[in-house]
């Protein structure tokens, strides 16, 4: 059983992100929601990174401003309670870039990247918005991995970190806050560059963890920018149908046709399925690498490759959670539509999903029922079962077969895997989310939320203005953060706006603070 939202790899293991959460229980059992990790799976057959290929001409352009220095900090286990274990000190990871800084002398600004659910590396390698800027404000650029992720390991290694309940409980939001605000402080006084002002930013969770880092940490940063950040995607705030509904509707926009074939296609699946005969002609179509025994598997391939690619729908090509052209939601529903009137929906969907899993064509076959952990993303599904709890379901207007959520299901899933109960109350307690804009108008201040509406994480984010300084950016065709990621010259003129107006708010904040 996995609870919809916590896939059985993972990542969004990567990506398992930005992603899985948890919810209901439908047909082939329970399935966890995609969150804000993200997600490959392993194929056998030949596989060649593509990066190069999609993007040969600008990445020598990255190169020149993506360099950093990897350093370590001596980071203390607990820092709210005061028992002996709670002084053992781990290395947790960073990097940094001080090629444009202006100095301590000038006070020029920090920028910092509060760190996600993943290998740090990978998200400064997508976050090219702040290389970019950071000449422009003579910036030092600062991304801090979060504790149990990459080689921010508190016991020593993965192996030990995560073999028992008693070490993953150090790994929560709250921590890993106070591990940003503890190193930020400690390299700052290092640096005499305690007056030099501080700006935290985070794309998906690590969007969450700078929002929250500047509502409990505001003497240590003077501002942040959220991108994608579903703040809002807990204790039924939003409905629990609005993720999937937003995948559906990107299909949904992109051809109503496209939509009706994948709708229909997971009746088809099952129907052939019961057939004499019926596993081995699906693998056979979805040309997978050993006979399926169940249909689960295809289930969540082509489930994983349409909420990602929705996630992932930027108007140029990309390599972020795998290689994929421009606008991939269109042109999933172009392969789709491209097929003769007549043509069975499962060699559509196979064919859609294709682009997805294989857009460099090199797949001899697929191998649904292993998934790798590429950018080092496992611990998301502790966080979903802990503190995560982000209830999700498919509605009878969206693309996916309707289920509802089971939450005495997915209990049972986190206290089989972990021996834990999920506290679905227990962020809102902590970080607020009810009423947020009265909460937020009488206390925060110098908070950016961007979000794409083309993002299912979007239905989870702040889309409206708070105030004058807690500013909602929102694209209509916007996807999962896509204004953190390097600029070309293919972006269209409103992600060109987006970025300006960050911009332009992040002078601000600073112009106030230089000012007194």
């Amino acid at each position: 059983m996995a609870c919809k939202g916590i896939p059985q790899g993972w990542i969004l293991s990567a990506l398992v992100a930005f992603l899985y959460l948890q919810v209901g229980a439908h047909g082939d059992g329970d399935r966890g929601a995609p969150l804000l990790g993200l997600h490959e799976r392993s194929y056998s057959g030949r596989m060649r990174l593509r990066s190069v290929h999609l993007v040969e001409a600008k990445e020598k352009e990255k190169q020149t401003l993506l360099q950093y220095e990897t350093r370590y900090f001596g980071q203390i286990l607990d820092h709210f309670t005061y028992t002996p274990r709670s002084y053992r000190v781990f290395q947790q990871k960073y990097l940094i870039n001080d090629k444009h800084w202006g100095g301590a002398e000038s006070r020029a600004p920090i920028f910092v990247y509060t760190g996600n659910e993943g290998d740090i590396e990978w998200f400064a390698n997508n976050t090219g918005f702040m290389f970019e800027i950071a000449p422009r404000f003579q910036a030092l650029l600062v991304f801090i991995e979060h504790r149990f992720y990459g080689n921010s390991m508190p016991f020593g290694d993965k192996i030990n970190s995560y073999k028992s309940t008693e070490a993953l409980g150090y790994l929560n939001s709250q921590q890993a806050l106070a591990d940003f605000a503890t190193l930020i402080l400690d390299l700052k006084k290092n640096l005499s560059a305690q007056a030099s002002p501080t700006i935290v930013f985070g794309g998906s969770y690590g969007g969450m963890l700078a929002a929250w880092f500047r509502l409990k940490y505001p003497h240590v940063a003077i501002g942040a920018v959220a991108s994608s950040a579903p703040i809002l995607q807990f204790d039924n705030i939003v409905t629990e149908n609005t993720f999937y509904d937003i995948v559906s509707n990107d299909f949904k926009q992109a051809s109503e046709s496209c939509f009706t074939v994948i709708r229909q296609s997971w009746d088809d699946l099952q129907a052939k399925s019961t057939e004499d005969g019926g596993l081995h002609e699906i693998s056979k179509t979805f040309r997978t690498c050993k006979d399926l025994e169940s249909i689960s598997p295809v289930r969540s391939w082509l489930e994983e490759a349409f909420t990602y690619t929705a996630m992932t729908d930027y108007p140029t090509e990309t390599n972020f959670l795998m290689p994929l052209p421009a606008y991939p939601v269109t042109e999933m529903c172009n392969v789709i539509n491209s097929f003769p009137q007549g043509t069975d929906t499962l060699s559509r969907v196979f064919a859609a999903a294709n682009i997805y899993y294989n857009y460099s064509n090199t797949q001899k076959c697929f191998e649904m029922e292993h998934e790798s952990d590429t950018h080092g993303l496992s611990g998301w599904d502790w966080q979903a079962c802990t503190e995560m709890v982000m209830p999700m379901n498919y509605s009878v207007e969206s693309m996916f077969p309707p289920s509802s959520y089971d939450y005495l299901s997915y209990v049972r899933y986190c206290q089989k895997g972990y021996g834990v109960m999920p506290r679905p109350h227990w962020i809102t307690t902590e970080f607020g989310g009810h009423g947020i804009s009265t909460v937020l108008q009488n206390f925060a201040s110098n908070i950016i939320f961007s979000n794409g509406l083309m993002d299912p994480w979007s239905g989870g984010g702040v889309l409206k203005n708070i105030s004058d300084s807690i500013v909602a950016l929102v694209a209509k065709k916007g996807a999962h953060h896509g204004d953190f990621r390097f600029s070309t010259s293919e972006d269209p003129d409103w992600l060109v706006q987006q970025r300006r107006q960050e911009v332009e708010l992040i002078e601000s904040w600073l112009q106030k603070y230089y000012s007194h």
